[in-house]
């Protein structure tokens, strides 16, 4: 928040508008609603993190101001946007009718061609995503999803082999392996499992990727484990 004089304002304002959006607020001291309103204002625009910012200005002190936005009554609040006024209200305004106001300002990011076909989400996308940036997790883990749904289990393993080892990507290998999604019973089936873990790999490796599926938030998964140790060693 900056306060802003008549000899400060094409500075603070109209210039710095150019670089980001201003909020200018009219206000004098002896204004019920300007007090009402001002700290709202300053709550939301400082939400923005910097992205908008408030200038206020007591057209008390500050006369040629209020005479350059003709300003008849106060609360004024006035957006500027490359040294032009672009929205504006009178009064009291509640926090919601504010945000919504200085929402409208802050300045959207534009994505980047592999943000944009990552966003698309659809395989063709998916891929020229990959094609763009070999190792993109996000892209790649999305792909594999779709590999696993579309019964592409050994398409969906061999592309999340080129990232590092995650949860997610754990997760996945396990779903591509079994394709379980851990709909079932699942207990019935680890408890069939648990007698051949010792000798049999492929129940073995089942039985590790249905606890991946379990997940760590599930309280069963902990006690598997044990279980599986226990029928290991």
């Amino acid at each position: 928040m900056t306060d802003v004089t008549d000899a400060t304002f094409e500075t603070a304002v109209v210039e710095r508008s150019k670089q980001v959006p201003v909020v200018v607020d009219l206000w004098a001291e002896w204004c019920g609603p300007c007090k009402q309103l001002g700290p709202i204002l300053e709550k939301v625009i400082a939400e923005t993190n910097g992205a908008v910012e408030l200038a206020k200005i007591d057209v008390d002190a500050n006369p040629a101001v209020g005479q350059a936005f003709k300003v008849q009554s106060i609360p004024a609040v006035y957006a500027m946007v490359d040294g032009q006024i672009v929205d504006s209200f009178m009064g009291a305004q509640g926090e919601a009718q504010v945000r919504e106001f200085v929402e409208k300002l802050v300045p959207t990011q534009e994505l980047s061609e592999i943000e944009q076909l990552i966003a698309a989400g659809d395989e063709a996308s998916l891929v020229a995503a990959v094609n763009l940036e070999r190792d993109n997790a996000e892209a790649i883990c999305a792909l594999a999803v779709i590999f696993i749904q579309t019964d592409r289990a050994d398409e969906a393993t061999e592309i999340l082999a080129r990232i590092p080892e995650s949860p997610e990507t754990r997760r996945l290998a396990a779903l591509a392996r079994t394709g379980d999604a851990g709909g079932g019973d699942i207990d019935a089936t680890l408890a069939g499992l648990l007698p051949q873990v010792k000798v049999d790999e492929d129940a073995r490796q089942k039985f590790v990727d249905l606890l991946e599926l379990l997940g760590s938030a599930d309280p069963r998964t902990a006690d598997w484990r044990r279980r599986l140790s226990a029928a290991l060693f």
